[in-house]
């Protein structure tokens, strides 16, 4: 169980280390290095979107990146106390069934990126292959805030895919939002798992975990007013749609196949479905059979 401000030290800490081959070379080219003041709009603009999304958390895995440093702060699974104190208050929620609930769903992506052999390794390659085109100098939270909520006033957005990844996507180059593309095909295969798996796991053991994924699945698609702009504008909300997409996902797979056609997926990197497919799971059936 952990605060707000240690969930977020700890996603800085795992942001740092996953952007690490980026500041290297950032160093590594005085031409390139950013300005301080460049560096403290940009560290104040990620502590506004941390801070916000801690008030929104109730349980997270973090993945092990490194195993030689800190490992007791990696591949850990734990709960934000106040969010989930005042979920279980509010919805009168039995605190035992309600924990071990959410404790199913992130056990699960833990058994995904250690219990796959490949899983880790992929992942992180994924967002390699995003980070080596990035350009530290082009990330202006402002700017592309701006831009996206231009677009959404003028409707030009909506079939945009770029947009459904916020910020990240409005300044992704062609070759970065086809990276971005595959990692969220990824995350929407992990998420739907998750899901599915926290209520197979779960039935005769978590008393009312019917009611709890009625409510989670409200609470995720009722954002309004402020709240569901700035889902919109860091690409949260494409983040939730990955729960539903995945779960349809995997129906429509069980539903062709059964279990057994599904488990190709954790077969190989190749078997994985990109976010087309995800949304249209007819085609990687189709490839599968092939």
């Amino acid at each position: 169980m952990v605060t707000r401000p240690d969930w977020i030290r700890a996603n800085l800490a795992s942001l740092q280390r996953l952007l690490r081959p980026l500041f290297e070379r950032i160093a590594d080219d005085p031409e390139r290095e950013a300005s301080a003041t460049t560096a403290r709009i940009g560290a104040l603009e990620l502590g506004a979107v941390l801070g916000w999304m801690s008030t929104r958390v109730l349980g997270q895995y973090d993945l092990l990146v490194l195993e030689d440093e800190a490992a007791e702060d990696q591949d850990l699974v734990y709960y934000v106390g106040p969010n989930l104190v005042a979920l279980e208050r509010r919805y009168a929620f039995p605190r035992h069934d309600f924990r071990l609930w959410l404790a199913l769903h992130e056990v699960t992506h833990r058994a995904q990126f250690m219990g796959v052999p490949w899983m880790r390794g992929h992942y992180l390659g994924l967002v390699t292959s995003l980070l080596d085109g990035a350009e530290p100098e082009a990330f202006d939270l402002v700017s592309s805030l701006k831009g996206l909520v231009e677009k959404r006033r003028s409707g030009s957005s909506d079939d945009d895919a770029a947009a459904g990844s916020g910020v990240l996507g409005a300044i992704s180059t062609p070759e970065q939002q086809e990276s971005l593309d595959r990692i969220a095909g990824l995350m929407s295969l992990l998420e739907g798992h998750g899901d599915v798996t926290m209520g197979r796991a779960g039935e005769g053991i978590v008393h009312g975990a019917d009611r709890m994924a009625r409510v989670m699945a409200d609470r995720r698609r009722n954002a309004s007013g402020v709240t569901k702009l700035f889902q919109k504008l860091v690409g949260l909300e494409a983040k939730l749609a990955q729960y539903a997409q995945g779960e349809a996902f995997i129906a429509a797979v069980e539903g062709h196949g059964g279990t057994a056609l599904l488990d190709r997926v954790w077969e190989d990197p190749a078997h994985l479905p990109d976010l087309g497919e995800i949304r249209e799971p007819d085609r990687w059936i189709a490839r599968m059979a092939a």
